[in-house]
């Protein structure tokens, strides 16, 4: 693989596409070599190959999130991180009624215990100073459609509060950014009529770039923000202050 230990290192899982990419970007933009984890091979290396010709470091590794057995060891023959970004989930549209047993183990397996696994043997690396950044879900604070969802952002958000405090004495900060909507290509999918009820929700009649997200990251990986632990911070135009709960 390229060889980053000249700058510190930066692991973004689901780096491949929309927010993730995007974060990649600002990340390498920031002087961070980065690794793009992604389970998406073709696209993977696509991203980090342009990174590299722009003049950035940046390389792919495969990453499957749902095989838990692979993920200590995959941070293990990495250079050790300074960052690690938590991005990478799935998400699927159900009615609470027709939710089975499988679809939430699914939904929990990928988007919580894989977050935990990798972040745990991330810190085990990382030096003082080393940070942990978290993708929730400003869904996290209540949604219809999707409870399963829902409540692995929560989960998310619970873990990263636990985490901030254990990690503290090692000088690990672990944060999480809560987007609202935003146009990545699976919003870019919905119907027109799905699309209009999405935007209408918003105060600002616009969703979020994955760039805005990029934005939030970056400000918790900065070695600036060494005095923050456990924090949230929701970036959704506004939307959840006026207290919709969809």
């Amino acid at each position: 693989m390229t060889t980053l230990h000249d700058k510190p290192l930066a692991l973004v899982t689901g780096g491949a596409r929309g927010i993730g990419r995007a974060i990649a970007e600002r990340l390498c933009a920031d002087g961070f070599a980065v690794v793009v984890l992604d389970r998406e091979r073709d696209a993977g290396a696509a991203c980090a190959a342009e990174l590299s010709r722009q003049g950035y470091r940046a390389s792919f590794e495969f990453v499957d999130l749902s095989d838990h057995a692979s993920l200590g060891a995959l941070v293990e023959r990495l250079p050790a991180p300074s960052v690690l970004v938590n991005n990478a989930g799935i998400f699927d549209n159900k009615d609470l009624f027709a939710i089975e047993s499988r679809d939430f183990a699914r939904m929990m397996d990928v988007n919580v215990t894989a977050l935990f696994l990798l972040s745990q043997a991330a810190a085990k690396r990382m030096k003082p100073g080393g940070k942990i950044v978290n993708i929730a879900s400003r869904a996290y604070l209540g949604a219809k459609g999707h409870a399963h969802y829902v409540a692995s952002k929560a989960a998310v958000v619970g873990l990263t509060r636990a985490m901030a405090l254990e990690l503290l004495p090692q000088g690990i900060m672990v944060n999480a950014v809560a987007p609202g909507g935003v146009e990545t290509e699976m919003v870019a999918r919905q119907s027109p009529e799905a699309r209009a009820a999405l935007l209408a929700l918003q105060p600002t009649g616009a969703l979020g770039k994955p760039a805005d997200i990029a934005n939030a990251v970056a400000f918790f990986a900065s070695p600036k923000t060494d005095f923050i632990y456990g924090q949230v911070l929701v970036v959704d135009g506004g939307k959840s202050l006026g207290g919709v709960a969809v």
